[in-house]
């Protein structure tokens, strides 16, 4: 039995593949929009206790494909400590394809090109990526800790690894006075980089976050489902990746699901948002079904 520690957070594609905690918590945890980890302290796990569980794992389901290697930000540990993980996993599960992780800036800013290498390798070859926005005004606002230029640089320097992107983007993080900025420098980072997956969602505050949120952003007022929808119309206007992108809006926050492929299916995309504009709230996902 694996005695996880909680809350356990995981992307939604690995909800039926392994989910193993290489550390607990977030090593930055200072995002001002995120809830995530605030009730735990960043610890580097010992990796004899993380062999023991793969051992356990490894008999229970011995076919496994996909493992997630938990919590916030595994690529935050060194990598030899990382490498030694990865090939216990190709040992222990000779069906594995693919091993994933949540990513950040500064993990992949940190890590040079050999390291990142190896670590594809042996098997991490898919990187969970929160781009949130591409302004600079509105990174530091939100206290993400990186500028637009490192976000660019970080996410090349996966790609140049072999390592695929699954890159989320927050609509209506910039509010109402930074929302034309927003729009424009993001898709500005999308089509400046090879994420392989795109994901945007919509800006929902946690109770217990928000105070922070408001003091570090105190010009901030929240789109409502109307103007988030128009942030989305710009964003895919202005999006003319230089790789196939696989394009998905259907996270529980969303006022409106879409899913398609860029740049191929760029006009039904935009057909269907306007048709929503156009339909008003009876189009949009009723309040009661959103989450975070």
């Amino acid at each position: 039995m694996i005695n996880y520690s909680y809350p356990l957070f995981r992307p939604p594609a690995e909800a039926d593949n392994i989910i193993i905690q290489a550390t607990y918590g977030c090593s930055y945890n200072n995002c001002s929009f995120c809830s995530m980890y605030k009730s735990k302290k960043y610890t580097k796990r010992d990796i004899e206790d993380i062999y023991k569980e793969i051992d356990i794992l490894s008999i229970s389901f011995p076919n496994t494909h996909k493992v997630f290697l938990a919590d916030g930000d595994a690529l935050s540990l060194p990598t030899e400590y990382l490498v030694n993980i990865l090939k216990y996993l190709k040992k222990s599960f000779p069906s594995l394809r693919r091993v994933s992780v949540y990513a950040t800036a500064q993990n992949l800013l940190v890590k040079n090109d050999d390291e990142l290498k190896l670590l594809y390798e042996n098997k991490l070859n898919l990187i969970y990526f929160g781009i949130e926005t591409g302004s600079d005004v509105v990174l530091k606002k939100i206290t993400k800790g990186v500028n637009s230029s490192e976000t660019i640089q970080s996410l090349n320097k996966a790609s140049k690894a072999n390592i695929k992107i699954s890159a989320t983007v927050i609509l209506g993080i910039g509010g109402q006075n930074y929302s034309k900025e927003h729009i424009i420098k993001t898709a500005n980072i999308i089509n400046q980089t090879k994420v392989n997956y795109l994901s945007t969602l919509q800006l929902g505050l946690e109770e217990d976050v928000k105070d922070k949120f408001y003091d570090n952003f105190r010009d901030f007022i929240m789109l409502d489902d109307v103007e988030v929808l128009e942030e989305q119309t710009e964003f895919i206007k202005l999006l003319n990746p230089t790789n196939k992108v696989i394009f998905r809006s259907n996270h529980a926050s969303n006022a409106l699901h879409l899913a398609g492929t860029l740049p191929k299916d760029k006009s039904k995309l935009l057909d269907e948002l306007n048709r929503a504009l156009e339909s008003g709230q009876d189009a949009f996902v009723p309040q009661i079904f959103r989450g975070f």
